[in-house]
């Protein structure tokens, strides 16, 4: 067993090169126009060229994972996200199209802009969702709504693309799920968790936290409640803060142990197999990059 603060290295590492690999989905042109055929509204325009996702195709695409739920319990999954962003938004895709169909959308998107950039069959595919099988198969569906049901739609495919995306994916919703389940036991809700990670990866307030659609009266107010806990002073950190934000990615990581025990001595080649893909990646403008890219201790 690894000891925590090793742990928390290789576990944010790990999941900073996968990032681009996996998080590309939301952002490739493919998975865009898949969405458009079945009556989603295009890309609204490109950041750093980068094509950004529309809102209800995001949303409701990446709800599909669950299968057939309703918006509330998509909201609920996401849980950063402010539900009044959220509950339209699938209520609106369950409309357009059902979740066999948009998941189908989604997973050929993502693999369709992965051989588009890296090729059919870059070295190290068959190596690299050899190594991700063996980290998702120790990890348990208990609480993390994003993995079982990932896990649950596990088809075993064929193509070597489409097996790399879905265990990447399912490692990725995995550690989602848990850091959402770390913050909630922290007693925190997801207005104030937006703020504490701004300031802890070293953002501008109200800058990434915006883009999940709260307003600045909910954020004043998580401000207030941060800073009547001690946590925040004016627009930074108190050390119980830091403290208490790195314990919340501390408590993450270590819901990851499962998984970075299972694949101890193939990790460093994992992570050397794709790093290169995400460079690559996001230099084709297909990932915008993220909080993991600004992660500490990693």
């Amino acid at each position: 067993m690894t000891d925590s603060s090793h742990l928390s290295v290789q576990a944010r590492t790990l999941a900073a090169h996968l990032e681009p690999c996996i998080g590309q989905v939301y952002f490739a042109p493919e998975a865009h126009a898949h969405y458009a055929a079945l009556g989603f509204a295009a890309s609204p325009g490109q950041v750093n060229g980068v094509a950004m996702p529309d809102g209800p195709a995001y949303f409701t695409s990446r709800g599909s994972l669950m299968g057939q739920v309703a918006p509330h319990v998509v909201a609920a999954a996401f849980a950063v996200f402010n539900p009044a962003a959220v509950v339209p938004s699938v209520a609106y895709g369950w409309s357009l199209t059902d979740a066999a169909t948009i998941f189908g959308a989604r997973r050929r998107g993502a693999t369709d802009q992965l051989r588009r950039i890296l090729g059919a069959a870059p070295e190290g595919l068959e190596r690299a969702s050899t190594i991700l099988e063996r980290a998702v198969a120790p990890l348990r569906e208990e609480g993390r709504p994003l993995f079982a049901g990932l896990r649950a739609q596990w088809d075993d495919p064929g193509d070597r693309w489409e097996r790399f995306f879905h265990l990447g994916d399912m490692l990725r919703e995995y550690r989602g799920d848990s850091h959402t389940a770390a913050w909630i036991s922290a007693g925190i809700d997801a207005t104030e968790v937006g703020l504490l990670t701004e300031l802890y990866i070293g953002l501008p307030l109200r800058t990434y936290s915006r883009t999940r659609a709260w307003s600045d009266d909910q954020f004043d107010a998580a401000t207030e409640r941060l800073e009547q806990r001690g946590w925040m002073r004016g627009d930074s950190f108190t050390e119980l803060g830091r403290n208490e934000r790195e314990a919340i990615e501390r408590n993450t990581d270590q819901q990851l142990q499962p998984a970075i025990d299972a694949i101890a001595e193939q990790l460093d080649e994992l992570v050397t197999i794709i790093e290169s893909w995400g460079a690559a990646i996001r230099a084709a403008g297909g990932y915008v990059g993220g909080a993991g890219d600004l992660w500490p201790n990693r």
